[in-house]
C-alpha cells in the first residue's frame, strides 16, 4: 500500500457489502485526471463538492417558504445537509459506500433554482420547446459544464448519475445513488411539515391519526420509522415494506393538499413568475448582463440557455435586487 488512498480502497474491500460501489472500481471522469494519493475518487468529489460556489448559494435558496422572516426555517442547503445525514445512515448501516452517498447527496439539488419549486416552474414554462428544465438536469449541468468557469467539477459517473436520478424516472444504477432518491423523499416531507407548524400554515394534530400511528408523532420518530423500514427490508435493492410505504405515500399527499397547496403558505409564490420571467426576457434581449461565468453557454448553446443558467444560478436576494434594478423606479434625490 503506496498512500492512504490505496489503504481506504482496500479496506472498502472487507468492510463493504458486495453489492456496494467501491471507489477502486469506479467507471471514472468524463477528464481522466492522477488519482489523489489521500482521498478515493468519491471523497474527491464531495470535498469538490462543498466548496464550489453553487453548494455556498444554496444558503439563499427557498426550500419551501419564500422570504421566511425566522432564522429557523430551512434553506435549501440546510433541506441538503439533512438528506446527506439520512442517507449516509442508510448508507452504513447496510454497509453501502457512504462516501458516494455523501456526494450524491450533497450535490443533488447544486442546480435548484431561486424561489425553490416554484421558480423551477417558471423556468420550464419559459424553455418549453427548448429543451425544458428541471432542477436535477441543472444540477447535473453544475457539475459539468458552469461550475469553474466552463470547466466543470468532473465528477465520477457515479456520482452523476446518482444526482441526475434523484428525484424520478429511472432509478439510479448505483444503491447509493437510490438512497439519495428516499433520504431526499424523507428529509423534505418530514422538515416541510415541521415548517409549516412552525409558521402556522397547519397544526401537527392535522396529520391524519392512521399516519401518526404508524409512523409517530413527532418528525423524528416519522424520520426513524422510515430510515429503518429501508435499513430492514433493503438487500439486493433499496426498498421500504409495502405497509410502511403505503403511509410515507399518505404523509406525502397530505404535506402537497395542505401545504404546497395552502393558499396561506404559497400567498407570494403568484409573484415568482413575473420576477423569473422579467429577469429571464432582460437576459434574452441584453446578452450582454449575462456574466463571463456563462459566455462559453452562449457561444456553444446560446442565449436562452445561457440566460437559463444565468437566473437558475441566483440566489432569492439576488434575484429580488436584480429586478428591484430593472423594473422598480428609484426614487429622486433632490
Amino acid at each position: 500500500m503506496s498512500n492512504i488512498r490505496e489503504m481506504i480502497e482496500n479496506n472498502e474491500e472487507i468492510i463493504l457489502c458486495p453489492l456496494a460501489a467501491k471507489a477502486k472500481y469506479s467507471k471514472g471522469r468524463e477528464v481522466q485526471e492522477t488519482p489523489c494519493e489521500i482521498r478515493t475518487c468519491y471523497q474527491r468529489d464531495r470535498d469538490r463538492i462543498i466548496h464550489c460556489k453553487a453548494f455556498r448559494r444554496l444558503k439563499h435558496k427557498t426550500q419551501v417558504f419564500l422570504s421566511p422572516e425566522s432564522d429557523h426555517y430551512r434553506t435549501r442547503l440546510t433541506h441538503t445537509l439533512e438528506v446527506s445525514q439520512i442517507a449516509r445512515t442508510i448508507a452504513r448501516a447496510l454497509r453501502l459506500n457512504e462516501d458516494l452517498t455523501e456526494a450524491i447527496a450533497l450535490g443533488h439539488d447544486l442546480g435548484h433554482t431561486p424561489f425553490g419549486h416554484a421558480g423551477e416552474r417558471a423556468l420550464r414554462k419559459l424553455l418549453e420547446g427548448m429543451g425544458g428544465f428541471t432542477h436535477y438536469d441543472q444540477s447535473v449541468r453544475v457539475c459539468r459544464l458552469l461550475e469553474k468557469d466552463g470547466k466543470g467539477l468532473n465528477l465520477t459517473k457515479e456520482v452523476l448519475n446518482g444526482i441526475e436520478r434523484h428525484t424520478n424516472g429511472e432509478w439510479a444504477s448505483t444503491l447509493e445513488g437510490r438512497i439519495v432518491r428516499y433520504a431526499d423523499r424523507i428529509a423534505y416531507i418530514n422538515h416541510d411539515i415541521d415548517d409549516a407548524v412552525r409558521g402556522g400554515i397547519i397544526k401537527q394534530s392535522d396529520i391524519p391519526r392512521d399516519i401518526i400511528e404508524k409512523l409517530g408523532d413527532t418528525k423524528s420518530k416519522r424520520i426513524n420509522t422510515l430510515v429503518t423500514s429501508v435499513i430492514n427490508n433493503s438487500k439486493d435493492d433499496i426498498v421500504m415494506d409495502p405497509d410502511t410505504y403505503t403511509y410515507y405515500d399518505k404523509l406525502h399527499e397530505f404535506l402537497y393538499s395542505s401545504v404546497y397547496l395552502n393558499p396561506a403558505a404559497k400567498s407570494e409564490e403568484s409573484k415568482v413568475d413575473g420576477i423569473i420571467e422579467g429577469i429571464f426576457n432582460n437576459a434574452v434581449n441584453n446578452p450582454d448582463v449575462i456574466p463571463a461565468e456563462y459566455r462559453h453557454v452562449l457561444e456553444r448553446e446560446g442565449i436562452y440557455r445561457a440566460a437559463a443558467d444565468y437566473v437558475a444560478g441566483m440566489t432569492d436576494h439576488f434575484a429580488l435586487t436584480v429586478y428591484s434594478n430593472l423594473y422598480i423606479p428609484k426614487s429622486w434625490s433632490l
